[in-house]
């Protein structure tokens, strides 16, 4: 049997460049949560911004931004720079704060910043899951995925409804089905590593990385604020 020198080098090269593109991949989900939160904030304490752009038709732009540009991505991203992968990540960012900026009107802050802890404390548990577990999770992301369009449909149905108990349980599920997507999107960004990969390319696939973490973690914000929190009187 042939004996192949260095394994243990190459093995642990290989593991060090993985543990860099995984940490690359969630500074830059780390840096667009804070630059949509900070956006989120600095809208909601500024009579001016409020007005401009959840009082006017912009409101529409606002809306539905986030999902032009996450679409966009999906489709030009092996044809984008790595830099203008970068400029659209932090738009999409900077655009969803302000979409969400209306939350720190309806909730307490005390409200939100426990909301955040608890959504924060769930995503790094499924994503260290994700991340160490040697289960393939493919089966369970597509159950997931077809959960995620169950979501939608529902939630477009509950809009002519507007069943709060109907929504509060949408919101529930949400956070159950979101937080198995942490732990699949995770394990999908660690197969989609590879070595040789040019700087560029890795960075690309670290964007997208952290774009896919980022809608989950939101996700999971968002829907475990409808469950847990505490409205303004």
């Amino acid at each position: 049997m042939r004996e192949y020198p260095y394994t243990s080098e190459v093995v642990e090269s290989v593991d060090a460049g993985l543990r860099r593109y995984m940490q690359r991949i969630y500074a830059y989900m780390g840096i667009g949560l804070a630059l949509t939160g900070a956006m989120a904030f600095l809208v909601s304490h500024s009579i001016t911004l409020l007005t401009l752009f959840l009082g006017t038709p912009l409101r529409w732009v606002v809306l539905l931004a986030p999902l032009g540009i996450v679409m966009f991505l999906s489709v030009r991203l092996p044809h984008l720079s790595f830099t203008a992968a970068q400029a659209t990540f932090w738009s999409y960012a900077a655009m969803m704060g302000i979409s969400l900026s209306s939350i720190f009107l309806v909730y307490t802050q005390e409200s939100v910043a426990l909301t955040f802890f608890v959504t924060a404390s769930t995503f790094l548990a499924m994503s260290l899951y994700g991340y160490v577990t040697q289960k393939s999770l493919i089966g369970m992301g597509a159950f997931l995925m077809m959960g995620v369009w169950g979501l939608v449909i529902a939630s477009l149905v509950n809009m002519l409804f507007q069943s709060s108990a109907f929504q509060f349980c949408l919101s529930a599920l949400a956070v159950v089905i979101f937080s198995g997507l942490t732990a699949y999107d995770t394990q999908e960004m660690k197969h989609l590593y590879y070595e040789l990969d040019s700087h560029e390319t890795s960075g690309k696939k670290a964007i997208w990385g952290a774009l896919r973490l980022y809608l989950d973690f939101i996700n999971i914000f968002v829907s475990l604020l409808n469950v847990l929190g505490d409205r303004r009187s």
